[in-house]
């Protein structure tokens, strides 16, 4: 098979790794891609948002089957687009990318569908919301409706410090306002071919940029898999199965990876959020411990046939580090080559996952913000976490910083 994989960062270098070890794969491609997933495919010089332009890629290679990661592209339509040109698409159509296009949307299907989440309300109006944080009181969440890169969301610990948050949001568009929830947050991702669904995986991910969970959110700065604690077959019961049977009976079915966020209060897991793709850098924690190949479930997913697959996966843990450019995520400095990195995948049989990499002669140079995503694996999280460190140890970058508590204190 011929596959075309959409995207630049460390979750697209993570899933042409996987697909590479496919005995299936005939052809293997990234759009537009970076230095590392030149490394294990044909990079094809086009951007994720150029619907146009990747459906014409696609066309002229005659590509067997497109995966999409990012949600961008996803919202906008790419797997409509794909469809009706007859390739194949892993991921959601518009209407069912609605669950990460519209937090709003996504809490109507939570209440329609008994999902358990927080009480919220959607506004447009200043005053409104305003007075709606003051009814409330603080602690209280503040997200834009709309795709913000993960970066979207605000927890006010006082007034006001909530009603700038929702100043500042309701300039670019609509805002969700909602209960503050507490306790440990983990993503499940399951994949789903419109009725059936299989879980692919737990992971915990670490969104704030530094220690201690401190500073501002990011895209995600690192993430352990498995989450201990956590019933897996339960939670797709509860967070991802009744979604599905309420978006199939809306006409819009939903067929890719489902990436449920969810809060592990005392009174129970509540649902924070949905995605409508692999979360990053969850990706680059979860492939490296399955032990099925990824193409041929794939494909499986997109024809609705998940009800014949059954998912192995290599015992222990994985923690993936990643690491940033200077500044991140605000504004950046420290670009520069970066050295160390073949002795970084040999360290303690790390791998190492380019995000916002290009190569400039026979050197590796940073691109962005969050560059490099270090994993290791191990039989426990302990020595998966000793294993990602240590190849983050042999990352000669100036340039770059990591967290050093991914997974715990003992990282």
């Amino acid at each position: 098979m011929k596959v075309l994989v959409v995207g630049a960062g460390g979750r697209e270098h993570a899933l042409a790794w996987a697909l590479a070890q496919s005995p299936q794969l005939t052809a293997l491609f990234v759009a537009p891609g970076n230095a590392g997933t030149a490394e294990v495919a044909e990079n094809v010089a086009v951007a994720a948002m150029d619907l146009d332009g990747l459906v014409r890629a696609a066309t002229e290679r005659a590509i067997d089957l497109v995966v999409v990661g990012p949600e961008g592209p996803l919202v906008a339509g790419l797997a409509d687009q794909m469809l009706a040109a007859g390739i194949r698409c892993f991921g959601p159509s518009a209407a069912a990318a609605q669950l990460e296009g519209s937090k709003s949307f996504t809490k109507l299907v939570a209440d329609e569908a008994g999902i358990p989440t927080a009480r919220w309300e959607r506004f447009t109006d200043p005053a409104a919301a305003h007075a709606f944080i003051r009814r409330r009181g603080a602690p209280i969440v503040i997200k834009a409706d709309g795709l913000a890169g993960g970066k979207g969301v605000v927890v006010a610990t006082t007034l006001d410090e909530a009603l700038a948050a929702a100043d500042t949001a309701l300039s670019d568009g609509p805002v969700v306002i909602e209960e503050c929830l507490t306790g440990p947050e983990v993503s499940l991702f399951a994949l789903c071919d419109g009725t059936d669904a299989v879980l692919l995986g737990t992971a915990r991910d670490h969104k704030r940029v530094g220690d201690g969970d401190t500073g501002p959110n990011t895209g995600g700065m690192g993430a352990v898999s498995p989450v201990e604690g956590l019933d897996g077959a339960a939670a797709m019961d509860a967070f991802i199965r009744p979604a599905l049977r309420l978006m199939a009976a809306r006409g819009t079915p939903f067929r890719g990876v489902l990436f449920a966020g969810l809060m592990l209060t005392a009174d129970g897991p509540r649902l924070i959020e949905y995605n409508v793709r692999f979360g990053d850098p969850e990706c680059q924690a979860l492939l490296p411990l399955l032990a099925t190949d990824l193409l041929p479930v794939l494909v499986a997913a997109c024809d609705g046939a998940l009800g014949q697959v059954s998912l192995a996966w290599r015992p222990g843990a994985s923690a993936a580090v990643v690491m940033a450019q200077r500044g991140y995520p605000g504004p950046l400095d420290g670009a520069g080559p970066i050295g160390g990195l073949s002795t970084a995948s040999a360290a303690g049989g790390g791998l190492v996952f380019h995000g916002a990499t290009r190569r400039e002669g026979t050197q590796i140079m940073a691109d962005g913000g969050r560059v490099l995503t270090l994993v290791g694996l191990g039989p426990d999280a302990p020595t998966a976490r000793r294993a990602a460190y240590g190849a983050v140890a042999a990352i000669h970058w100036p340039g770059g910083f990591s967290r050093r508590d991914i997974g715990g204190a003992d990282a």
